[in-house]
């Protein structure tokens, strides 16, 4: 079974602008629909796509995705912290109304947001949502702090939650045995103000699922099998970030990291933007050629369980001269640019974990 992870960037204009794209069959919706077909993953997770309550764009969009040739049959999504409004000062700049005082940064309520494709029945009525856990209370929280460096007062600790998007834990039936996807969207360890709260909290988004694993919170982790998959916004060595966090979570004895490549991604490396990095380049999940900028980062992950089988793994990034090249769009103007990330897992080591649960 195929499971994939991709940062799609559809959305983020305002509210309805996915949809209204995806039902005019907008030219970078095709692309991004006949690239997933190409994939063909039996579970898909987006992030990047505007999220609204009855799941419309979602569902259209698995609708384009199906008239090029792979069709999913469920569909599942909680709400967003992107967009949603507090009504406070959040970063200590001294207005309420800005798209950083929100619980996580949107301009409108559920930018850019998470949503799961699948074609194995996902269980809701056993689905959790963590996304509304403060951050606070995460043990050995980095606290926000305002653009003073101090740390935010108590009434606005006492509300602000630590997923910027969201962290879920969705379990989907196959062959009768549950595997819990831990699927999460981390924000950008950089912007926001003056203050180091993005940093913090991007560091903190990821540890939280050590914490989890490691079962010091006060929600229970599944039994395996399970696999966190989602944007962490931080490479494990280079570019902006606290990167222990995410080093912490790749070495955790609970997972195995199947280390997804391309050749692509070997390729794009070999200019200044990325000439200091220290991770390996054919890791990398995103290109960021603009200077100045981090260069080329490993920021999208499949971690499945370590009892699981991986039997393939890889990051949609072909050579320049691969037939599939033209997949990726335009250089100059690509529809997005993150790279799928995808694993292939042996059903029945999923079934042998079942019964030895």
């Amino acid at each position: 079974m195929r499971l994939a992870f991709w940062r799609i960037d559809l959305g983020g204009r305002g509210p309805g602008y996915a949809l209204q794209d995806i039902l005019a069959r907008d030219r970078a919706v095709l692309h991004k629909a006949e690239l997933i077909a190409h994939i063909a993953p039996d579970v898909l997770v987006l992030s990047g796509l505007d999220h609204d309550h009855d799941l419309v764009a979602l569902r259209a969009f698995r609708d384009v995705i199906a008239e090029m040739g792979h069709a999913f049959t469920a569909t599942f999504a909680f709400s967003s912290n992107a967009g949603l409004r507090t009504g406070r000062d959040m970063t200590g700049d001294g207005r309420h109304d800005t798209a950083d005082d929100t619980q996580g940064y949107g301009r409108f309520r559920g930018e850019r947001a998470l949503a799961l494709l699948s074609n194995f029945p996902v269980d809701d009525a056993n689905a959790r949502d963590f996304s509304q856990f403060l951050w606070r209370d995460l043990p050995g929280a980095l606290l926000p702090e305002d653009v003073s460096g101090a740390v935010l007062a108590d009434e606005v600790l006492a509300l602000q939650r630590l997923s910027s998007t969201g962290h879920w834990d969705v379990p989907i039936l196959i062959d009768g045995q549950s595997l819990h996807l831990l699927i999460y969207q981390a924000g950008p360890p950089v912007f926001g103000g003056r203050g180091t709260r993005n940093l913090h909290r991007n560091h903190d988004e990821t540890a939280f699922w050590t914490h989890f694993l490691d079962n010091r919170l006060p929600m229970a982790p599944p039994e395996a099998p399970l696999v966190v998959m989602g944007g962490s916004n931080l490479d494990p060595f280079d570019g902006d970030g606290l990167h222990g966090a995410m080093r912490d979570l790749l070495a955790h004895p609970a997972l195995q990291d199947p280390q997804p490549q391309s050749a692509g991604g070997r390729l794009a490396a070999h200019d200044s933007a990325n000439a200091a990095h220290l991770g390996p380049p054919e890791l990398d999940t995103v290109h960021w050629p603009q200077r100045p900028g981090p260069g080329n980062l490993r920021v999208s992950y499949i971690l499945p369980s370590s009892e699981l089988r991986v039997r393939a793994s890889g990051v949609f990034w072909p050579a320049p001269e691969s037939a599939e090249a033209a997949r990726l769009g335009d250089p100059d103007a690509p529809p997005t640019r993150h790279r799928l990330v995808w694993v292939d897992l042996d059903r029945d080591s999923l079934r042998a974990v079942g019964r030895s649960n």
